[in-house]
């Protein structure tokens, strides 16, 4: 048994910031908060002193595998598709989970690789040595491929500028066209280990073959694959940044929209309605690295970040249900607290930007029942920062102290 001690605690439901805080921690789990009487008989103590204990950190946009080391602030190197092969990607991918935990992120959705593994599922690979313990890293909810048709965003031949018949691929590394190959990509993920499906619904903004807001599928093909994941219990996530492309993922009961840069207000409104989730990545759009790629990438981004701003507070002000996402490597692994500071600048309270990256990323992957809030019977991810987040949403930024599973991995 554990006994955390600290200045303060972040309640989440309540939207405040309480003192003091002891939380005992029995095994994996949170088994009280405040006792009226802390155990006597707990085999640590820890006095943290002035500072504020919070639910461990989620992440739900993000490649651990590629970026980080070896990368120019943070960005994979131009060719990383065809020069690293999948054992090189893994170990990267191990030192990139290390930094994110240190980070206070105890969480994350892995979305979607692009590149050629042969058909292996890196992320779930990474996700199984983790949980077995043979590596510190965050949780992983992991993606295996992210689905994508010919020439579309995220089809690595096209990111690497390939020539025809370099690189092929198949659905087992998520080239699928067509409503057959998209539930045959699907059951593959699923198959081996995919936790969550994505799908890349629009064209990209550093992709070289699309437009920004170009529907990269028919309503058929994003409705069967929606289908495919659901009938296995299986959420969906769509990158998707042009209105039509977010409104048919909508209309197919995709569950989750990541960027959704270009959305008007009668689809801001529409995601409201469906209870659609928004992972808005909206730190990238004034911290990526945008003078290292090519001139036609920089003008896409000059045109379209500038909307995505303004597109973001009124999705806030809209009551859109938003969990925090970065896309690291768009921005360096570690860190991922930039995102909450900029969802502070959008116009949310920072105890909101707290609730996005904890309570409403726990419900968008199905674990708000044991992740999220310091609580009794929920996961002892605890995390602590100086001063009051409350007050002072950079503090998260300064991470002293983390816990995941009940086992510390950071302290002073």
């Amino acid at each position: 048994m554990i006994v955390l001690r600290a200045a303060r605690w972040a309640d989440v439901d309540a939207g405040e910031v309480r003192s003091p805080a002891v939380v005992v921690v029995d095994g994996d789990r949170i088994s009280s908060v405040n006792p009226a009487e802390p155990p006597s008989d707990s085999a640590l103590d820890v006095d943290l002193g002035d500072v504020t204990l919070l639910p461990g950190l989620m992440d739900m946009e993000l490649n651990l595998l590629i970026g980080g080391p070896g990368g120019p602030e943070g960005l994979p190197t131009p060719m990383h598709g065809v020069q690293d092969d999948p054992a090189y990607r893994t170990l990267r991918g191990a030192v990139n989970a290390r930094t994110t935990l240190d980070a206070g992120f105890t969480t994350v959705r892995n979305l979607g690789l692009m590149v050629k593994t042969g058909g292996y599922l890196l992320d779930v690979a990474l996700q199984r040595a983790i949980d077995a313990g043979w590596h510190i890293g965050p949780r992983i909810v992991p993606a295996g491929h992210a689905v994508t048709p010919y020439g579309g965003h995220l089809d690595p031949t096209v990111f690497q500028r390939l020539a025809p018949g370099i690189m092929p691929l198949s659905v087992a590394e998520g080239i699928a066209n067509g409503v057959p190959d998209v539930r045959a990509c699907v059951r593959y993920q699923i198959r081996h280990g995919a936790k969550v499906i994505k799908v890349s619904a629009s064209g990209g903004v550093m992709s070289h073959s699309t437009s920004p807001g170009s529907q990269q599928y028919s309503d058929e093909e994003f409705a069967a694959i929606a289908d495919e994941a659901h009938r296995a219990g299986i959420r969906v996530a769509a990158h998707a940044i042009g209105d039509s492309a977010i409104r048919a993922c909508i209309k197919a009961g995709i569950d989750c929209i990541e960027h959704g840069f270009l959305a008007t207000d009668d689809t801001i409104q529409m995601m409201v309605d469906h209870g659609t989730f928004l992972v808005s990545t909206t730190y990238l759009t004034e911290a990526m690295a945008v003078d290292r790629v090519a001139p036609e990438l920089r003008k896409k981004a000059s045109e379209v970040f500038p909307q995505a701003k303004a597109m973001l507070p009124k999705a806030i002000a809209a009551g859109v249900r938003i969990a925090c996402g970065t896309d690291a490597p768009a921005i360096p692994h570690g860190q991922n607290a930039k995102e909450l500071c900029a969802l502070v600048d959008r116009g949310m309270t920072p105890m909101q930007a707290i609730r996005a990256a904890t309570v409403t990323s726990a419900e968008l992957i199905e674990a708000d029942h044991e992740l999220g809030r310091l609580a009794p019977g929920y996961l002892a991810d605890v995390v602590a920062v100086p001063g009051d987040p409350s007050r002072d949403i950079a503090t998260t930024l300064d991470v002293r102290f983390v816990m995941k599973n009940g086992h510390i991995h950071k302290q002073p």
